[in-house]
């Protein structure tokens, strides 16, 4: 398995390829092999998976990935890192590097196309892995949910503060929708903190590697999942009123609100942070049209 030496050597290649790090890119790559593997290891991938990596970078993840996984699409938006990514991965067979945006990029036609091993198979388990700029984290991760893949999980590296909203538990301060939408999806969990220094160049603040076991049709019984976000969208929409307010406000009439959520056995004087993703699962039963 080859290994990082660190900031050294990604400064090295900065210097022989005349790259520069580009912010508005949202550019820090990962320093530390320790982290290189824990990535991988939280991954899972084996053999007869398909890794879906994005923002590879200079590929140092890239080669922990393949030497564990069957095949790797490593989508990157810098076109300026290819030739970096072509030096890297030469040895790996199993590699295909895509030049593209990921919110720009139809994955599951992606995969489709891109996704079956050398012999003509289909991979066992798709498993999505990447480090992602943290002005985007939102988009991508929403983009790689509503897509509808049939993956196993999603490993990525983001924020500190973007993980203590995953991670959130209702009635505290970082509860709001992403933590509720990635709730419904899977099953989430921190494999570790990585602090600031890490990465080069040094960002400001400190990231965390997040887990997401997705769980097939969701974590909670629901009909309409669209419905669910909307009536979750429309209580964070207006956090400080009541939830009945809220909902009113969010598109949904008072009479009808006042129903649902008296159906739904939900106080309506409650504020929508201090409600768990089963009780507005209950208040979209309460909703529907048929119910």
């Amino acid at each position: 398995m080859p290994q990082i030496s660190g900031s050294e050597e990604i400064r090295a290649l900065e210097r022989r390829y005349r790259f520069k790090f580009d912010k508005s890119l949202g550019q820090n790559f990962i320093n530390d092999q320790s982290v290189l593997d824990d990535i991988a290891d939280a991954c899972g991938a084996g053999p007869k998976d398909l890794v879906l990596e994005i923002g590879p970078g200079m590929g140092f993840l890239t080669m922990v990935l393949a030497d564990r996984a069957g095949k790797v699409l490593a989508v990157e938006i810098d076109e300026r890192l290819i030739p970096i990514l072509d030096r890297n991965l030469a040895l790996y067979n199993n590699v295909e590097i895509i030049n593209q945006d990921i919110l720009k990029t139809d994955i599951p036609a992606l995969i489709e196309e891109k996704g079956r091993f050398k012999d003509g198979s289909r991979p066992e388990n798709i498993r999505i892995v990447g480090n992602l700029p943290y002005y985007i984290t939102t988009p991508i991760l929403t983009g790689l949910l509503e897509a509808g893949l049939d993956a196993e999980s999603i490993t990525v590296m983001v924020q500190r503060e973007v993980a203590d909203r995953i991670m959130a538990r209702p009635a505290t301060r970082p509860y709001c929708v992403l933590t509720l939408e990635l709730a419904y999806y899977g099953v989430p969990e921190v494999v570790r903190d990585v602090p600031a220094e890490l990465f080069v160049p040094r960002p400001k603040v400190d990231s965390a590697v997040v887990k997401l076991s997705l769980v097939k049709g969701g974590t909670v019984p629901v009909r309409d999942r669209d419905l669910l976000f909307k009536v979750i969208k429309a209580g964070f929409g207006q956090r400080r009123k009541t939830l009945s307010n809220a909902l009113a406000l969010g598109g949904f009439g008072k009479e009808e609100t006042a129903r649902a959520l008296e159906k739904a056995g939900i106080d309506g004087q409650r504020r929508a942070e201090t409600l768990s993703l089963k009780e507005f699962a209950d208040i979209t039963g309460a909703l529907a049209p048929d119910a």
